[in-house]
């Protein structure tokens, strides 16, 4: 077993290295604002009543609050898409806070939490749920009360194709998922399926809550090159899902976002140990 000198030797030429790396890399756009700027993203899904079981889609009430709370008590300051996308200033510890899927609970339960802690949070919704009215979703006027309090902002998470129909919005290992293109898919067939549903996405949302909506996140954290054109055109602020802090110097397209569950608290997730965060700089830097 190596000493505990050599253990934090090994982790400084390990931090040097990457420091190093870092330093080779481009600098990034030069009129971007956020330059050397890093934003912690954090995703949640479904809230539930202290007490119900929990999934890695869950987090119940009291988990909820108590996180809110160790961000206030650690200095950090909630931000929204659009004012990442209007280039504002950004607070000392700033923290983008986003729910997928828009279950009924961000209104029923996280919303009146939202508004005790004055948090600010986005939820991107799959509007096909808006559209038809689903109960377990939440409705065209929860999300214009929202939006008026000024917490929360409406992205969008896709029309339909978050694996919804016959697979019930679950992930498929041996599929296509979200917007992928399928293997044999022609651009007509790829433009109807995937394409138009992104734009009917922001349609409604623009018509439905007087707002052209700034956020999208993909289903399943699954980007598609062939879609990449058009939601950028659309969305000035994207996310996908990877266990990092994102570096605004490479701009504001698939951020990287932190899964919040009930098995790991938020200061182990925004503060690891210092070989974790090295290990995964390094394997981040080389692309793998």
């Amino acid at each position: 077993m190596r000493s505990p000198r050599k253990r934090a030797l090994s982790i400084l030429l390990a931090l040097t290295l990457v420091l190093s790396l870092a330093a080779c890399q481009s600098s990034g756009d030069p009129e971007n604002p956020y330059r050397g700027q890093k934003l912690p993203v954090l995703m949640y899904h479904h809230v539930v009543e202290d007490g119900q079981a929990c999934n890695d889609m869950t987090v119940t009430v009291s988990r909820l609050r108590g996180d809110l709370q160790w961000l206030r008590d650690n200095g950090y300051t909630t931000v929204l898409p659009r004012e990442l996308a209007a280039g504002e200033p950004l607070p000392e510890k700033p923290i983008l806070i986003t729910f997928d899927d828009g279950y009924r609970s961000n209104y029923n339960l996280a919303f009146p939490i939202f508004q005790e802690f004055e948090a600010k949070v986005v939820i991107s919704i799959m509007v096909y749920m808006q559209d038809n009215a689903a109960s377990d979703f939440i409705t065209w006027p929860m999300c214009r009360e929202m939006m008026d309090s000024g917490l929360v902002e409406i992205g969008s998470h896709t029309y339909f194709l978050h694996n919804l129909g016959d697979r019930g919005g679950a992930f498929d290992p041996e599929g296509v998922n979200g917007v992928q293109r399928e293997p044999e898919e022609t651009d007509e067939d790829f433009q109807a399926r995937v394409l138009d549903d992104i734009q009917k996405s922001y349609d409604l949302i623009e018509e439905k809550l007087e707002a052209a909506p700034t956020f999208f996140a993909y289903p399943f954290g699954l980007t598609e090159p062939d879609a990449d054109e058009l939601i950028q055109e659309l969305f000035p602020v994207t996310a996908v899902t990877l266990p990092r802090t994102a570096d605004l110097t490479d701009g504001l397209y698939d951020l990287p976002r932190y899964t919040v569950t009930m098995s790991k608290s938020l200061d182990s997730i925004l503060n690891p140990p210092l070989k974790t965060v090295v290990k995964a700089k390094i394997k981040d830097l080389l692309g793998m």
